[in-house]
């Protein structure tokens, strides 16, 4: 499974009314750090299938969505569990950083 784009349009479908946990990557093409962390988040969305949905937002398409949750810097890591932010994580950190927080919650 690989990581679903999110954008303005499926926000709420994709984010608010999931039943499943959702890790969604705020992200922008010119970031380095992002494509640093893009195949984590790609390994993640194939591990966690079924348990957790793991999305891709690119802020400079959906860039309300960004300021709605405070993103300031990228890349950000939100989980969302029952349409509401319960972790984030802020640049791009190893892949053991990422799993300590969604285990909780998978």
């Amino acid at each position: 499974m690989k990581p679903i784009e999110i954008n303005d349009s499926n926000f709420e479908e994709e984010v608010m009314k999931s039943t499943a946990p959702v890790l969604i990557d705020f992200w922008a093409v010119w970031c380095g750090p992002c494509r640093a962390i893009a195949p984590i988040v790609e390994q993640l969305a194939a591990e966690y299938d079924g348990k957790l949905k793991v999305g891709k937002l690119d802020v400079d398409h959906s860039p309300d969505l960004a300021v709605r949750f405070g993103v300031r810097s990228i890349p950000t890591l939100l989980l969302f569990k029952n349409g509401q932010v319960v972790d984030t994580i802020i640049g791009a950190v190893q892949k053991n950083v990422i799993v300590q927080k969604i285990t909780p919650y998978v």
